[in-house]
């Protein structure tokens, strides 16, 4: 039975409130985790549905205990309040054992990123005479001059390009649409990709713009190994995860003069707070600049 529960409150998620699958996946890992305690620690069956604050309170408590980061157990707690916000507007159960759950404090690490330098070296890295290292040098030009999400790139269609407005329509996350500027040099390599890469790659109709041998689009991890496999050839030694040319794009965007409302846009961020994560990125730079100017400095 919870878990009959567990996949409908998914499958909700994603028809109702447009939450990616990687999210919903998530989502359903922290249930079926939280499930995993309750059968650990009580006798008898465990109900969902019949579920105490307490509990709740108690699974926290343990997950602190085990060492588990404040990240990964504020996104539980998320899981756990639209759990039980889907139960209670169902009808499923009486009351909401999460509505004075408060979500734990974490610090916000600041993501890691490139420099510029670096960033040149791994777009120079792949062998454009190659049909499948120009799709990817494309791939990672419209990557960093965009900053989409590696998920939003994968799945980019030709009907969310524009080629004579040198924009792209992207659907991010919650079915939030943005347009967001391609920059010629992108726009260069694109072209380039479409007229001697790709019809070399696939002869089968697809409407997705990167596409493999097979004709289908790349897969989030598969261009994932790709980035690592440029890094490697560029010899290319900081940190990399497959956010880096996104948060690269947001702050060599800052270094060069953009605030932060333009660079919320861009990115797709609902909320302002979250871009306030490369607020480091400005205040570094003013510093430069008061440095550099200030008769005093």
């Amino acid at each position: 039975m919870n878990a009959e529960i567990i996949a409908t409150f998914l499958e909700r998620l994603w028809l109702k409130q447009g939450v990616s699958k990687h999210t919903s996946s998530a989502y359903g890992t922290d249930l079926k985790k939280f499930l995993s305690y309750l059968l650990s620690v009580e006798s008898g069956e465990v109900n969902l549905l019949a579920v105490y604050p307490e509990q709740i309170e108690d699974y926290l408590l343990w997950r602190r205990q085990q060492g588990l980061s404040p990240r990964s157990t504020a996104r539980a707690v998320s899981a756990l309040k639209k759990f039980y916000t889907y139960a209670v507007t169902e009808r499923l159960c009486a009351s909401n054992p999460t509505e004075r759950l408060h979500q734990p404090k974490q610090t916000q690490a600041i993501p890691h990123s490139l420099a510029e330098v670096e960033v040149e070296a791994l777009l120079n890295a792949p062998d454009e005479s190659d049909p499948v290292q120009l799709r990817d040098r494309a791939m990672l030009e419209l990557l960093y001059a965009t900053g989409l999400r590696v998920s939003e790139l994968t799945l980019l269609t030709h009907e969310q390009i524009s080629l004579q407005q040198e924009l792209v329509r992207v659907v991010g996350k919650g079915n939030k649409e943005r347009l967001v500027p391609l920059g010629e040099t992108a726009l260069e390599w694109l072209l380039r990709y479409e007229n001697e890469a790709r019809p070399l790659l696939s002869e089968a109709q697809s409407d997705y713009v990167f596409i493999t041998r097979r004709g289908g689009p790349l897969s989030r991890q598969a261009f994932w190994y790709r980035i690592k496999y440029y890094a490697k050839v560029a010899d290319i030694r900081s940190h990399l995860s497959p956010h880096t040319l996104r948060h690269a794009f947001a702050t060599h965007l800052l270094n060069h003069g953009a605030d932060l409302r333009v660079l919320q846009m861009l990115l797709g961020h609902s909320d302002l707070s979250t871009t306030q994560i490369y607020t480091h990125v400005a205040r570094e730079r003013l510093q430069q600049l008061h440095a550099q100017h200030h008769p005093r400095a």
